[in-house]
Parts: C-alpha cells; sequence; structure tokens
C-alpha cells in the first residue's frame, strides 16, 4: 500500500517539481481501428509497443527528478474500500449503459477491476446484450487516460475536476476525482456542478500565480467554464484570469498549452500566429478579466504577452519551429509548443521538432537527451538551463506532448 501522500500545492507553472501523477500507456490504446479512432479523439492509430519505448525514457526522466505517482497503482488502491469502489464500478457502468455488468466487476479484485476499468471489458456472448455484440467492447477502454492533464488538474491547493467535452473522456473524470478525494484526501471543485453547460480542460488552465491564470477558451474550455473558474476564486480579495480564445478548429488548436507554455521566470514557449494575431490567430481575442473585491472589470489586451506583461510579468517568447513559418507550423501540430517545466528553465519536451529545439539551444538551454539522464545518470539541474528531449514518432499522435501527459500535484513556491 502506498502511503506518501504529497499534499496538493501548485501555485505557477514553473516552480521545482515535487510530485507528478503519470499514467502508462497500456493495452486501451490499441483498442482502436482506423473506423473508431476519429471517435477516441486520435489522428491516428498506435502502436504499443513503440509508445512504450518512447514513454518509458519520458516516465524515466520523472523518476529521477521527482516523485512520480502512477494512475493504475493509486486505482487499485482505492479500490480497497468497498464504498469507493461500488460508485466508481456504478457511476462508470451507467456512463456507458453497461449496468448488468457492475455486480460482476464488484466481485473482481482491486488490481483486477482497476485493469477492466481503464482497458475496458469486452463483449461475451450469451453474458452481455445481444444489442452490444457490434461495438466490441461493453465497457470503453480510456484510450485517452495517459494525457492526465485533462480530466483532473490541480489548481493552488485543490483538484479541478473537468467537465470533458466528449462523451468518450467523461468516465476518466470519475477515476481523477476519486483519486483526489480518497488518495490525496484534495479538496475538488468542478464547474459543471454549478452550471451544465461550462466546461473547463486542463490543457487550457495554466496557473501562473496565487492570484492569476492563463486560460484557453476554445472547443473544450467555453467562457461558461472560465465564468466558473472567476466565481471559483472569489474568496480572494483580487484575482485575474488573462482569457486567450482559440480557434475550434484543426485539432492541433485544442487546448491553450499547444500554443503556449511556461518555461521559466522570464521565458515562454509560443506560437508566433498566437502572438503576432496573424493567420489562424486573427481576430482572436486576449482578455484580461479582473476581480477586485468582487467587483469584475474586463480589458482587451493586443496579446497575452502584453496582457501578462500588464499584470506584472514580462516573459521573453521562444517560438515554436523557430523563425521559420512552414516549420513553424509543422511542429505546432506535433505539439512543439507543448513543454513541461521540471522547474524555472528546466523543461521537457519531444525531440522531433528540430527547429524549435535549436531555438531553445540559441537562448541557452542545454539539450540533453533523456536516454543520457535516465541511462547515463544526467542530473537536469546540474546546468542553469536546459531542456530535454525524449522520442516521439508515436506518443504524438494522440495529439499531445510533455505536458498534456502530466498532472502535477505539488510544486514550490516561484516568484516571477
Amino acid at each position: 500500500m502506498t502511503t506518501d501522500r504529497i499534499p496538493v500545492k501548485l501555485y505557477s507553472e514553473i516552480g521545482r517539481l515535487n510530485a507528478v501523477l503519470l499514467h502508462t500507456p497500456g493495452p486501451e490504446i490499441e483498442a482502436m481501428t482506423p473506423e473508431n479512432a476519429h471517435d477516441a479523439l486520435y489522428s491516428d492509430i498506435l502502436s504499443l509497443d513503440i509508445v512504450s519505448q518512447e514513454y518509458r525514457y519520458f516516465r524515466g526522466v520523472f523518476n529521477r527528478c521527482t516523485h512520480t505517482y502512477e494512475v493504475m497503482d493509486l486505482l487499485a488502491e482505492i479500490l480497497q474500500t468497498p464504498a469507493v469502489a461500488e460508485d466508481l464500478v456504478r457511476k462508470s457502468c451507467q456512463i456507458d449503459a453497461c449496468g448488468h455488468l457492475a455486480d460482476e466487476l464488484l466481485t473482481h479484485t482491486p488490481q483486477q477491476l482497476a485493469h477492466e476499468l481503464v482497458e475496458g471489458v469486452q463483449y461475451r456472448p450469451g453474458k452481455d446484450p445481444v444489442h452490444l455484440a457490434d461495438a466490441r467492447y461493453v465497457l470503453k477502454p480510456l484510450y485517452n487516460l495517459f494525457f492526465t492533464r485533462d480530466a483532473a488538474s490541480c489548481v493552488h491547493d485543490r483538484a479541478l475536476i473537468n467537465t470533458m467535452s466528449f462523451h468518450v473522456r467523461q468516465r476518466e473524470t470519475l477515476i481523477y476525482r476519486a483519486i483526489f478525494e480518497h488518495f490525496f484526501h484534495a479538496d475538488t471543485f468542478c464547474a459543471q456542478t454549478a452550471d451544465p453547460n461550462a466546461r473547463t480542460e486542463g490543457g487550457d488552465v495554466q496557473i501562473v500565480r496565487n492570484d492569476l491564470l492563463c486560460v484557453g477558451c476554445g472547443i473544450r474550455t467555453n467562457h461558461a467554464g472560465i465564468d466558473y473558474l472567476m466565481k471559483a476564486h472569489r474568496h480572494l480579495p483580487k484575482f485575474t484570469i488573462i482569457a486567450q480564445e482559440l480557434p475550434l478548429a484543426p485539432d492541433s488548436f485544442i487546448h491553450l498549452d499547444m500554443v503556449f507554455t511556461f518555461l521559466g521566470p522570464h521565458s515562454c514557449m509560443a506560437y508566433e500566429p498566437l502572438i503576432r494575431k496573424s493567420g489562424i490567430f486573427a481576430g482572436k481575442r486576449t482578455t484580461i478579466i479582473s476581480s477586485d473585491n468582487g467587483k469584475v472589470t474586463t480589458r482587451e489586451m493586443p496579446n497575452i504577452l502584453e496582457a501578462l506583461k500588464a499584470c506584472g510579468i514580462d516573459l521573453e517568447p521562444i517560438f515554436c519551429g523557430g523563425d521559420d513559418e512552414w516549420a513553424q507550423k509543422r511542429e505546432q501540430w506535433h505539439s512543439g509548443a507543448n513543454f513541461f517545466a521540471l522547474g524555472e528553465d528546466h523543461i521537457i519536451g519531444y525531440r522531433r521538432n528540430p527547429r524549435t529545439i535549436d531555438a531553445l539551444a540559441r537562448a541557452g538551454y542545454h539539450v540533453l537527451p533523456a536516454e543520457e539522464v535516465v541511462d547515463g545518470g544526467i542530473d537536469p539541474f546540474s546546468y542553469d538551463k536546459c531542456v530535454v528531449t525524449f522520442a516521439g514518432s508515436e506518443l504524438p499522435r494522440g495529439g499531445g506532448g510533455a505536458r498534456c501527459m502530466t498532472c502535477p500535484i505539488n510544486r514550490e513556491e516561484t516568484e516571477y
């Protein structure tokens, strides 16, 4: 049984990471065919063998740098409590319209049940209703669970249980809520409890400091979700959200962290059209929404960098794809702006975006292959600034990068 429960404490995107929640991709990602991949929100089908090789080094970097929790371990642990198992199983079966399966699942061991809740339960002739035969899976696999950022994300000292925009991801929130409430004993909050039309997802929510968030507004997080986040922080005398409007298509722009991520106290990674408001970002609004002792005001800004500067944070952008417009488009498509900070100016991201990595190197970041960190014992924090790069040929096909695949639990305090 796991006993080390590090409390939820997240007041920035860049403070030294003390704990992170990950999910190692398993058989659930090979439950797709070309016919159902789009419904699973994938742009292609994945090879588990290759994904496992790539993810081994991604996870290995975190094992060397911080305390790493694994979703399957925590899920199996909390399922040892009968009331937790009962609630999670019955709600999961209700969402997937397979309530007949619940009693059977509840007779299984916590370890077996954890795998079934994640990897799915295939149709059994003679045991399951005939009308489910064509679906193959009675309880659906959670294809996207390794994107641990989206369904739940820590905001300050609470866990935001996000309201997923697509049915295929709704069961993920049940698992993360159970983990945060019954393992971490964290307070949770959720936009849908206040407004059934409100939507938030973790890829859109970036924590700048205790009184400031940057939030993307697009196909996944909507205006009602942002309104909820403002109201959820009304206990603070002053609170601000910088809301950045995003394109509704294509899929590579689903979240703010696909075009903008924090690297350190003075630097960020950005997709240049976001800053220049050109191309697909022409006309997309950047708005500062501020609450001062209950009085809410809004102010339009030229771009997200100017909005941050107005809030006292001056960042130098490094552009995804470097200076070439075509390279920018190619590398953004494969999560070239989606970096995750292990600490201030110590970041991790895909190696497959060479123009982006070159731009980081020119800005003074030492480039460290993940293999040398994991197998060679190199300490990223022995460098003033570094980017750890890991291979990604299959993983990006899922539609996300390093920030998408991490749910940070606890960071050290930082100052801009």
